[in-house]
């Protein structure tokens, strides 16, 4: 019997997830938090909670014909450990690739160059990164004083920030996506000149922040993704479609 395992929490994750429950597939999606969970349709089993390299393996050994990986773009670990653990596993491994967006204004290879370019500035700054990047952040000169952070609301996440040493005041606990709008009021509301972000495509909402960066006259400076292997949406799709009629 064909049966898919996906890593998800990602909008192709979901949209993944859809037509498999439309399409009557069986499948499994694995997430990281409560919050992904949520956002998945009905007629799917889901697996929430983080694993490690040797979870993934012994869940793979379960049953499943393949594991398509929908993870973040930026999830490098996360991809590394999926991939290890189809290896070890003997399952076949797909990567669903995000479709790229053409960046605007200022990039970045990595968050040591994103520090040393917020450094050259005195500016306020609001990060759209997400929690992954506090620590990292906090190399940024006076950060307490200039970085606003949004996030996801969360009691973890809160409690990161407050032992990082981040002013709560500047922390924006909220559940996206944002419309250009709300990206807008963000930027108003902390009065940043700066707006950093991942290269985050389409479906991540690149163009809002875009649009809203100029709407408020900010910098837009964009971590671009790490370069990788794998398959479009449909591409996905194609594959199994003749997978399941083998």
């Amino acid at each position: 019997m064909f049966k898919l395992l996906i890593f998800g929490g990602t909008t192709e994750g979901r949209r993944l997830a859809e037509y498999c429950a439309e399409n009557g597939l069986d499948a499994d999606v694995s997430v990281a938090t409560e919050y992904g969970a949520s956002l998945l349709p009905e007629g799917i089993s889901v697996l929430c909670g983080r694993l490690g390299a040797e979870q993934m393996t012994e869940l793979i050994r379960g049953g499943y014909s393949a594991v398509i990986d929908a993870t973040h773009p930026y999830a490098v670990e996360a991809t590394k450990n999926i991939r290890d653990a189809c290896t070890n596993a003997d399952t076949k491994y797909l990567r669903l690739k995000r479709t790229s967006s053409e960046t605007v204004g200022k990039t970045v290879s990595d968050m040591a160059e994103l520090v040393d370019e917020l450094n050259l500035s005195d500016d306020a700054v609001l990060s759209t990164l997400g929690s992954k990047s506090l620590g990292a952040l906090t190399k940024v000169r006076d950060f307490a004083d200039r970085l606003w952070i949004r996030v996801l609301p969360s009691d973890e996440i809160t409690e990161l920030c407050r032992t990082l040493g981040y002013d709560m005041s500047k922390v924006i606990q909220d559940k996206g996506p944002f419309t250009a709008e709300q990206n807008a009021a963000h930027l108003k509301k902390s009065k940043a000149t700066i707006l950093i972000t991942k290269e985050c495509g389409e479906t991540g909402g690149y163009l809002e922040k875009v649009k809203a960066a100029r709407a408020c006259g900010a910098e837009l400076v964009t971590l671009v993704r790490p370069s990788e292997d794998g398959f479009s949406f449909d591409e996905i799709l194609e594959i199994i479609e003749k997978e399941r009629r083998k």
